[in-house]
């Protein structure tokens, strides 16, 4: 059932290929119906033996030359007349058959059997419309000149009969009726071949990164392409504009903000030393304390225009146990102050092509989450193993965790669980996951053994 649910939607759905394909085919009907206009305002609804005149002029001839010999005479024309009738005994089609009658001398020589009398028509009027019978009929009479001997053809003029008359005369119908069925697969197959460059343009937009906004690579010389590539190039230059002076801004605040931080946080130190009074000590260190909860975000921003901004260094091979150890190194002074034992469980010599400076900050922000979630007495473990042609770092806390259902969120700018009570800006994870990406890798979020949070980032070997 989904299955036809599906067919039936894509059926029903418009396309740009379909519109061009029916738009063929109804030209192609369109080109087809102002031939069939022509060919009918031409006469073409009139059959051959009326609109030529040599049929005639043999029946007249056999008429005149066997005018002393009727019997002769009338044997000739019943054959001249079964001649005529022919095609059309053979195709079963006898009701719409031609018929003929043949005068000389004032006087009826011959009729087509079965045909009425007391009809005749004028060589003058060409092809006449008249009734026979109660049945409309199309007839034309012919004269000889010189006799004065007449002949009249006649023929039903019914729909069939237009159609088989503008078969043979025409030259359209036919081809027509085959071509029709077979012109959807060349047109297809045209459109699609004409619409090559535009694919080649949906390939190269599909394929970038939300972070690539140089200009589109393809620019196919078709005028209609032209004009859509450069309006894409130039929003493409507008919003790396735009997004280059909201990088500048906030580096540039956070860079302003360090200074009045550090000196607050002087002046705060220095008054606390010069004071014994607890309450305002208990107040200064509130201020430290939010200060240097102000630093870290200021850091935290720098870091995260830095991994969002082109990378303008060359990624280089870099050591990643060493580059791990040696920052553990550096956060074992916070596991310690924290309470939190910080350990290296499992690594191997492993190599990668990265930025260091962005790899520092992948590792202390994960790290440092572990840290700051993990209860006094807890553990984090860290580990670096070879999986194939990627390497997995891994830190797992003894923390609260995260739900399953925001472990795709809290990877967004300034989201935090609204389970935490640890305070913190939102951005540790998010910066993470932007290095991650920057180095062709991702970062997956899972339950760690025995409870707390497992943080996995899978990067491509050297």
């Amino acid at each position: 059932m989904n299955l036809l649910r599906r067919g039936w939607h894509l059926i029903r759905q418009p396309t740009l290929v379909r519109r061009l394909m029916v738009a063929q085919v109804a030209l192609v009907l369109v080109l087809w119906g102002v031939v069939f206009a022509i060919v009918l305002n031409d006469g073409g609804d009139t059959p051959g033996y009326l609109s030529s005149p040599s049929t005639a002029k043999a029946v007249l001839l056999v008429a005149d030359n066997l005018a002393g010999q009727p019997a002769q005479q009338h044997h000739t024309l019943l054959a001249v007349d079964a001649a005529l009738r022919e095609d059309f005994v053979e195709s079963d089609l006898l009701d719409i058959s031609p018929l003929m009658m043949v005068w000389q001398r004032g006087k009826l020589i011959y009729q087509t059997a079965g045909m009425p009398g007391g009809v005749q028509g004028a060589p003058e009027r060409g092809v006449e419309t008249m009734y026979i019978g109660g049945t409309r009929y199309r007839a034309r009479t012919f004269r000889a000149p010189d006799t004065g001997t007449t002949v009249m053809f006649a023929g039903p003029a019914g729909p069939l009969e237009l159609f088989l008359s503008l078969n043979s005369r025409g030259y359209f119908l036919l081809p027509l009726l085959i071509s029709l069925p077979l012109l959807p697969l060349p047109a297809w197959l045209s459109i699609r071949l004409a619409l090559r460059p535009w694919r080649q343009v949906a390939q190269e937009v599909a394929a970038r990164g939300p972070a690539d906004l140089t200009p589109l690579a393809c620019r196919p010389p078709h005028r209609e392409l032209v004009a859509m590539v450069d309006s894409i190039n130039a929003l493409l230059l507008r919003v790396n504009s735009s997004a280059q002076r909201e990088r500048s801004f906030i580096a540039d605040a956070a860079h302003e903000l360090r200074t009045p931080l550090a000196a607050m946080r002087v002046h705060a130190e220095a008054l606390q030393r010069q004071t014994d009074h607890p309450v305002q000590r208990e107040l200064l260190n509130g201020i430290l304390n939010s200060g240097n909860r102000a630093g870290r975000l200021v850091g935290q921003l720098l870091q995260l225009m830095r991994s969002d901004a082109p990378d303008s260094a060359p990624h280089v091979r870099l050591a990643l146990d060493v580059l791990l150890q040696d920052r553990l190194a550096v956060l074992s002074m916070l596991a310690s102050r924290s309470g939190v034992e910080l350990e290296m469980v499992e690594t191997e010599p492993v190599h990668i092509l990265g930025h260091s400076e962005s790899l520092v900050s992948l590792i202390d922000n994960l790290v440092e989450n572990a840290i700051k979630y993990s209860p006094p007495g807890g553990m984090v473990q860290v580990s670096i193993v070879v999986a194939g042609e990627e390497l997995v770092l891994s830190v797992r806390d003894q923390g609260p965790g995260i739900a399953p259902a925001m472990r795709q969120r809290v990877f967004d700018r300034f989201f935090r669980d609204p389970r935490q009570t640890q305070s913190g800006s939102g951005l540790g994870l998010a910066i993470a996951a932007s290095v991650a990406a920057s180095h062709h890798g991702r970062i997956e979020l899972g339950d760690a053994l025995g409870g707390g949070l497992l943080a996995t980032v899978r990067l491509p070997r050297a």
